[in-house]
């Protein structure tokens, strides 16, 4: 304890004076604990001390036993090596026993080895002399075996005799079998019985031989074989085209008659597979001289007929010896072309062909023997173009001729093109697009069953020029001319007036142009797994598509068009109306009613014929169009009263509903919400512009600058001129206006695409007419109020009258602005 510690445990202890009597007997009980303290403090040194004294004996004894067992230890290791000496000693002897008797044992081996080989060199020759062919086989396989017995032992003489003994009986052999066979095919093997079965012993003696030989020999029978092939078809009657299908039955007809006669060979030598490698080498040859030393280009019929029964030919041996055949496959792919077309929708067969993959198959490879094992049908030989490849670099003339069939098929189905489809029909595609490519899936069905290589590809070059050629054809059939703000924008002069007939002659066009772009790439994929695969790169009918995709967006231009023509008198209409002296505002104007029986006519029927994508994008090509026209036009008309601002802008928002239907007309509903919006933000500049006529003077320019900042000082000036406002007042208004307004550049009055103009804008003099258009009585003469002067006319007074009572009625153009 510390200090503090003891006072506090003292305190503790005697708290009072009275307790200071029990001092005595504690300090008592203390000396007594000290006292036993102490005695267990020394009990336990002594304790101690005795410890130690015995550690130290215990210690001693232990170093002590350590001695004795090392000592124990060397004793043992000198008593082993002693033994270990002891055994060599007595096993010495045996050893040197061990190892003459191994060696004794070899000698004895080698001897009765080489016994054997002396007997079996000497009987070989004894049947080699005799030809013996069937025993000197055997024989030969048991001299090979003892041969490789005396590999180490070739420096002694006695081996190398032998050896050099065999070799010569070898060559012997080889001999006399060469020279067996060449009786074979000369007719003695019918007079003689034997012969073939001496021959097919033979064979036996050859197997037993090295693989060289048996490749001399079945050469030499090949060429021997097609000595009288190549003396027939030479000749100056049979070496000509048309002759070709008889060099194929001559060498059938030499493998029927030959077959029993030639099963002499075993089968492992491939004999008719290697006779008809060689006949094809040099078929080929003599092929490629007679197309080579044509005076004039050959007849296309005689080279097709030539080819084809070559390819024929090749499809036979590739069938009976292996190595593959691609055949059934190709004529798979070609039928795959437009074949799902008719059933689909458009979009359909575009997504499948978008996620279809497959990987281009490897056609035949050109010849190389370096790199041929032609000793086993199929294992790196094919037949496929073995021949046939030589008939390539001349048909340019059948190629020649598929084009002028092609472009004159063309020529007549664009004649008998009706224009016209049947009702009911699937796709709305024209008769002409589908009989185009069930001509070009013909076309190349009979050329990949020729060849797949060179000329494959210029015939797909063909096919490109053709419906490069069919596009030009639907094009020219599309109206032509073109006038109005989006024909103006595409750089298209003229004027287009279409007929109900048009309207559907050009949406088939549409329809007919995207088919062919999609077949078309069906067409490209089909022929790219068809054709050799290092030519596949060059298939590509991107430019086609490209064309094809041109044609369409151009027939879709020219349908808007066309509908901008039937606008222009209802335009012209809007022109006539005496805005200025108007005396109330009624029912929408008749030139609104006249866009509306325009678009109720044109749009079902374009609806119905046109895909959803294509007739979306016609929607907006023509809201672009009516909406930018229809605001300029209103600069066209002459003064605009107040009222007659008011009756204009209840003939927009009539326009901007009709316009709104025209999805619904068209039973293509997918898209409307975007095109709503776009039609919204096209309309919305025309209800700024009548907005900011009405405005009062003095607000006016503020009230432009709000509705329209993107309008310039021309624009804006001309407003004033509808206002009616004299040229003082006009350059009064206008200067200000220059002084407030920033630089603006815009030169156009009618931009194609305007933004929206906000509904309620800075200025608080603005009347809303979006959807609801009014929302009451009084908020509306409130607002009126707020625009000045002129506001609370009896005219527009008699306006709000006329909305309020529209809100009663159940149908009518008022009620539909408060549906909106």
């Amino acid at each position: 304890m510390d200090k503090s510690s003891a006072l506090e445990y003292i305190n503790q202890m005697f708290p009072t004076e009275a307790s200071l009597s029990g001092v005595e007997p504690l300090m008592q009980k203390i000396h007594s604990e000290i006292r036993r303290v102490d005695a267990g403090i020394l009990a336990a040194v002594r304790q101690q001390s005795n410890s130690r004294t015995k550690a130290k004996e215990d210690l001693a004894a232990a170093t002590h036993a350590v001695e004795e067992l090392m000592y124990k230890i060397r004793e043992i290791k000198s008593k082993a090596e002693q033994s270990e000496t002891m055994v060599q000693e007595i096993c010495r002897d045996i050893k040197k026993l061990d190892f003459a008797k191994k060696h004794i044992t070899t000698t004895i081996t080698a001897l009765h080895r080489l016994t054997m080989l002396v007997s079996a060199v000497e009987q070989l020759q004894v049947m080699a002399s005799k030809r013996q062919y069937k025993e000197a086989a055997a024989q030969l396989e048991a001299v090979n075996q003892l041969c490789s017995h005396f590999e180490a032992y070739r420096d002694i003489p006695k081996i190398t005799e032998l050896r050099e003994k065999f070799k010569n009986i070898k060559q012997l052999l080889k001999s006399h079998v060469f020279s067996d066979f060449s009786s074979l095919g000369t007719g003695k093997e019918t007079e003689e019985a034997n012969l073939l079965q001496h021959l097919s012993d033979a064979c036996l003696v050859v197997d037993a031989l090295e693989p060289s030989v048996r490749e001399e020999l079945v050469n030499n029978f090949c060429s021997r074989e097609l000595t009288s092939y190549e003396q027939i078809f030479e000749g100056a009657e049979l070496a000509k085209l048309d002759k070709t299908e008889r060099r194929y039955a001559w060498i059938k007809r030499r493998i029927r008659t030959n077959e029993d006669t030639w099963k002499i060979f075993p089968p492992s030598w491939h004999v008719p597979y290697r006779l008809c490698i060689q006949f094809c080498k040099k078929t080929r040859k003599q092929l490629e001289v007679i197309l080579d030393y044509l005076k004039e280009k050959p007849d296309v019929g005689t080279l097709l007929m030539a080819l084809q029964r070559t390819r024929e030919f090749e499809d036979e041996l590739a069938e009976k010896f292996g190595g593959g055949t691609r055949s059934r496959e190709i004529g798979n792919e070609i039928e795959e072309i437009g074949k799902e077309n008719n059933g689909q929708n458009v979009s359909d067969i575009r997504k499948k062909y978008e996620k279809k993959f497959a990987a281009n198959q490897g056609s035949v490879p050109e010849e190389k023997d370096g790199n041929k094992d032609l000793s086993v049908p199929g294992a790196g030989f094919n037949f496929h173009g073995i021949i046939s490849s030589c008939f390539e670099p001349h048909l340019i003339v059948y190629i020649e001729l598929e084009q002028k069939t092609l472009m004159e098929n063309l020529e007549k189905l664009v004649q008998e093109e009706t224009w016209d489809i049947e009702e009911g029909g699937q796709n709305n595609v024209l008769t002409s697009s589908m009989q185009l490519f069930l001509i070009i899936k013909r076309s190349l069905k009979r050329c990949s069953n020729l060849t797949k290589n060179q000329t494959l590809l210029n015939l797909f070059k063909v096919f490109e020029r053709v419906l490069k050629a069919y596009a030009a054809k639907l094009k020219a059939r599309l109206p032509k001319g073109g006038m109005g703000i989006v024909a103006a924008a595409t750089g298209m002069d003229g004027q287009i007036k279409t007929s109900d007939r048009d309207e559907r002659v050009i949406c088939f066009i549409v329809n007919s142009a995207e088919y062919c772009q999609i077949t078309s790439g069906e067409l490209a994929e089909s022929v790219s797994k068809i054709i050799d695969h290092q030519l596949a790169t060059g298939v590509d009918m991107s430019a086609v598509e490209e064309e094809f995709s041109g044609l369409i967006t151009e027939a879709l231009m020219t349908l808007v068009h066309g509908l901008e023509t039937k606008f222009d008198a209802e335009m012209a209409a809007m022109t006539r109306v005496p805005w200025a002296t108007l005396e109330s505002v009624g029912d929408q104007s008749e030139y609104v009613n006249g866009i509306n029986m325009i678009l109720s006519s044109s749009i079902p029927a374009l609806g119905r014929l046109l895909s959803p994508i294509h007739f979306q994008y016609f929607l907006d090509k023509l809201a672009s169009s009516l909406g930018p026209r229809f605001f300029a036009n209103i600069f066209k008309c002459k003064q605009i009263s107040e009222t007659g601002a008011q009756q204009m802008l209840l003939d927009t928002q009539a326009v901007k509903t009709i316009l709104l239907e025209v999805p619904s007309l068209g039973r293509q509903t997918s898209s409307a919400a975007s095109y709503s919006k776009f039609v919204s933000r096209e309309m919305s500049k025309a209800e700024a512009l009548l907005k900011v006529i009405l405005s009062p003077v003095d607000s006016v320019a503020d009230t432009y600058r709000a509705l329209l900042p993107e309008g310039t000082p021309m624009e804006f000036q001309r407003i004033l001129e509808l206002k009616g406002l004299k040229k003082a007042d006009q350059q009064t208004i206008l200067d200000d206006f220059n002084k407030h307004s920033p630089a603006i550049t815009q030169p156009s009055i009618a931009p194609s695409v305007a933004p929206a103009a906000p509904l309620v804008p800075a200025t608080p003099a603005i009347a809303n007419s979006t959807a609801g258009f009014i929302a009451s009585r009084e908020d509306v003469l409130t607002r009126a109020a707020a625009l000045g002067r002129g506001a609370a006319t009896t005219g527009f007074k008699r306006f709000l009258a006329l909305t309020e009572a529209a809100k009663d009625r159940k149908d009518g153009p008022f009620r539909k602005l408060f549906n909106a």
